[in-house]
């Protein structure tokens, strides 16, 4: 796919989120670009509810998904959601005051999609079951599904991933076997696209829970890559992105299609695959949860033929919010009043009919603080990845010391300089790998960043 169609190298996503009769898009989900066209089927992970279980969206607010509805489009989404579930109104905080045993409260279906299937959570979060529509799937009334809190798991003797867990449901746990997640979640979007492909144009957004831990291949791809279990999974993707894009063939849609491929964050690192050759992040700062670019910046392959030139790349600054007008202006249509405020139209970028930058800055959080993008400048009023690469009660984690990268405000052994400055500031395009903290050599752009910084955080 990335041969072609179109490539960013760096595509920036915030961690938390037929063109003309018959288009059909579908956002993916593996890679590391700023912004980039590719081949591969799209699938973005979902904006997590932070902590909670609520529902993000507003019933009121367009979504990507409600105007290419409203459009004539069908809409589907097929595998891992983290937006929650029900009214946002209410104060949960908990996973089990939802009731899964009947139907399931405001959810997917209603941000736009006629259609989902798919882990309510990640996989590694219970319920550990499939939910249709708005049902978990393979229940049977006469054993219930319990949710088991986190204090719990350790003295119940089951398996700790941190969330808690799930019990009971022998059916509908058995329904969702780990190893085969994506391969199911795979099959439901191509039987999707069966049953509408050449009737209406549809909108699917394709959500796999691999390479994420627990991370469990398919029998049929253990064993196929050079970076154990973690670079199986990236092989089992490429597979199944490969049946998909088969069956857009077969249906004879395939060259009216838009084709986004994109992840939400940078790779975290694991120590087993670390020592195999894991490098998702191409040697860029931190890993996922930081705001140093390894968080940051994601791959973004986007694949359109006869409107986007094969093997081409964009250098411009895109963001993952950016998908929804982008391809709601492929499709010719026009964005409602109040949807999507903060995403821009990046269609021009992409098809190559201009090289001008639309986005020039983009405000980016990690899991302890935030940063600022403002062309090829990184402002950080911190000090550290704002994630786990330098957080040091993250002990489970792989930190900086062992990541083998290079930052001036550290130590080789992971301990900040004595000297090192309490804020941050990178000059991407001489520094892309931020080796260095130019702060003290430019302070006239960091005093400027540092206003525009505090502008955009009180909206």
């Amino acid at each position: 796919m990335a041969q072609n169609g179109l490539k960013r190298q760096t595509l920036t996503g915030w961690q938390r989120k037929g063109c003309a009769q018959r288009m059909r898009i579908q956002p993916p989900r593996f890679a590391r670009h700023h912004a980039s066209p590719s081949f591969p089927v799209a699938t973005t992970t979902a904006i997590r509810a932070a902590g909670t279980v609520r529902h993000l969206s507003k019933a009121d607010r367009p979504t990507i998904a409600s105007v290419f509805r409203d459009n004539g489009y069908a809409t589907g989404y097929f595998g891992k959601v983290h937006t929650g579930w029900g009214e946002p109104s209410e104060d949960r905080k908990h996973r089990q005051d939802i009731d899964w045993n009947s139907e399931l409260p405001r959810g997917v279906l209603e941000m736009g999609f006629d259609k989902y299937f798919g882990t309510p959570f990640s996989h590694n979060e219970p319920p550990y079951v499939f939910a249709e529509d708005r049902h978990v799937v393979g229940l049977d009334p006469a054993d219930p599904l319990k949710i088991v809190l986190q204090k719990d798991v350790k003295a119940m003797g089951l398996m700790n991933w941190g969330w808690g867990a799930s019990i009971g449901a022998k059916k509908a746990h058995e329904a969702r076997p780990v190893k085969e997640i994506d391969r199911i979640v795979t099959d439901k979007a191509i039987e999707f696209i069966d049953q509408v492909a050449g009737k209406q144009p549809f909108f699917i957004n394709l959500a796999y829970v691999a390479p994420h831990v627990p991370t469990y291949p398919s029998e049929q791809f253990r064993g196929t890559s050079k970076v154990g279990w973690y670079g199986d999974c990236v092989e089992q993707m490429d597979w199944y992105i490969g049946r998909l894009i088969q069956t857009l063939e077969k249906h004879g849609v395939m060259d009216n299609t838009l084709i986004i491929f994109t992840s939400d964050n940078g790779a975290i690192f694991h120590k087993e695959y670390l020592e195999q050759g894991q490098d998702s992040n191409l040697g860029l700062l931190g890993q996922k949860t930081d705001v140093w670019e390894g968080g940051m910046q994601v791959p973004f392959i986007v694949r359109w033929p006869g409107h986007i030139p094969a093997g081409s790349t964009v250098e411009p600054l895109i963001a993952l919010m950016d998908i929804s007008k982008t391809a709601w202006a492929a499709a010719g249509i026009t964005a409602p009043e109040g949807a999507s405020p903060d995403a821009l139209n990046q269609l021009d970028l992409i098809t190559g009919k201009s090289t001008d930058a639309v986005r020039t800055e983009l405000y980016m959080t990690g899991i302890t603080g935030q940063a600022l993008r403002s062309g090829d400048w990184v402002y950080i009023p911190h000090q550290g990845s704002c994630g786990i690469t330098t957080l040091e009660s993250a002990t489970w984690a792989v930190r900086y010391a062992a990541l083998g990268q290079t930052n001036s405000d550290y130590n080789a052994d992971g301990t900040l300089k004595a000297d090192a400055p309490k804020k941050q500031l990178y000059n991407l395009r001489t520094d892309p790998r931020q080796s260095t903290n130019v702060i003290r050599e430019h302070p006239e752009v960091a005093e400027e960043l540092a206003k525009r910084f505090t502008e955009i955080r009180k909206r």
